[in-house]
């Protein structure tokens, strides 16, 4: 990628050399040019949020911006690509959405979020560290900002404008307004589980910001609760992972129909895994719960697992990928123990069970209905 800063070699995380999806796109460019062009300070303290591999934070390394993100592998795809910049370790803050925020903000860079929920939780957060003075500027793809992505700038830090599109990017431009009354937002949020969906039923689950359906529950998961592995007497306390926890129900749900289980919580989103924690809290499951924010099945032992439920994702932001259910399959063959079990949900168009053939040799249907498929899948 060609800057005024140089001009940086980056990768995603983890590196594919098949992998034909950058890792920076029109819209990291056209933000990074108009802070040339329009000669930005950047003496000060600098913020990126929702920088997607560390474009744009190892574009500006020279400024020490403080990073935030929810991705544990954009996290890492930014400590490879600052490496690969010779850019010392340490020198650039990367925190997480989890992590407090700087307390004072001169220059805020925001890449726009897939979730609106997340944009909206992020500038609450930052919203006190910014003042009158701080430049405030959004970036994205034309088809990520929309009249809601703009009224939130304008409702949470104050006049908002938008830039004419350039390679279908779009740039924010935000006005701080120190005068602003902003309500508290209603991040993390509970709600009460439908019944008929088993162990779970009737139960709490708490989402934070950014969490897939943080204010229902999807019908793919719903379809899932249906279909779990019942607990067996014969097999007691069985090491269990919720791979892709999300807000944890479905490791819950395990939890709860067997507190002899351990139970592993995994996503590569650190809000998801707070959510998955905070709804195990909230049912004070009796059992063992693990949690852990990470590439999948990585630093998982081989063959220590018994059982895998997982519902993987098939974007990887706006960009469809079987890469990150690829991964999850591939680990989930090697972190089972022989005759351990893979079960997943998905769209019945995804065709699950040709990869599952492929890598483990056997699938079964165990549901399915119009939309979803329940597979599983034993190692031999």
């Amino acid at each position: 990628m060609t800057t005024a800063w140089g001009a940086p070699v980056l990768a995603r995380f983890p590196e594919d050399p098949r992998d034909r999806l950058r890792a920076w796109d029109a819209s990291d460019e056209y933000l990074l040019g108009h802070l040339d062009r329009e000669e930005v300070p950047l003496d000060g303290t600098v913020v990126v949020v929702g920088d997607r591999w560390g474009a744009l934070t190892t574009a500006l390394a020279a400024y020490r911006p403080t990073q935030i993100t929810d991705s544990w592998l954009g996290q890492e795809a930014t400590r490879a690509n600052l490496a690969r910049a010779g850019v010392e370790p340490g020198t650039v803050p990367l925190l997480t959405t989890q992590d407090p925020p700087p307390g004072r903000i001169d220059v805020l860079l925001v890449r726009v979020p897939k979730s609106l929920a997340l944009l909206e939780d992020q500038l609450l957060r930052l919203a006190p560290a910014v003042h009158a003075g701080t430049v405030v500027v959004g970036t994205g793809m034309v088809k990520e900002i929309h009249t809601s992505t703009l009224n939130l700038f304008e409702w949470i830090i104050g006049p908002t404008r938008t830039s004419l599109a350039e390679k279908k990017a779009r740039l924010i431009f935000c006005t701080p307004d120190p005068e602003l009354v902003r309500p508290a937002g209603p991040w993390p949020y509970s709600y009460r589980l439908p019944d008929g969906i088993g162990a779970v039923s009737g139960r709490t689950v708490v989402n934070h910001a950014g969490v897939f359906c943080a204010d229902r529950l999807d019908i793919g998961t719903r379809f899932f609760l249906r279909h779990l592995p019942q607990p067996s007497s014969e097999r007691p306390g069985l090491r269990v992972v919720d791979l892709g926890c999300g807000n944890g129900v479905v490791g819950t749900a395990v939890a709860l129909a067997d507190p002899r289980a351990e139970v592993l919580f995994v996503d590569e989103s650190f809000q998801a895994v707070a959510s998955a924690q905070a709804t195990y809290r909230a049912n004070g499951v009796p059992g063992h719960g693990e949690f852990r924010v990470g590439d999948g099945l990585t630093g998982v032992p081989d063959s220590s697992v018994d059982l895998v439920l997982s519902n993987p994702p098939f974007h990887s932001h706006q960009a469809t990928s079987d890469a990150t259910a690829w991964r999850m399959f591939t680990g989930a063959l090697r972190a089972l123990r022989p005759g351990g079990e893979l079960r997943v949900v998905g769209n019945r168009h995804l065709g699950y069970h040709v990869k599952l053939r492929r890598l483990f040799g056997n699938s079964e249907v165990v549901a399915s209905d119009r939309k979803f498929v329940v597979l599983r899948a034993v190692k031999r």
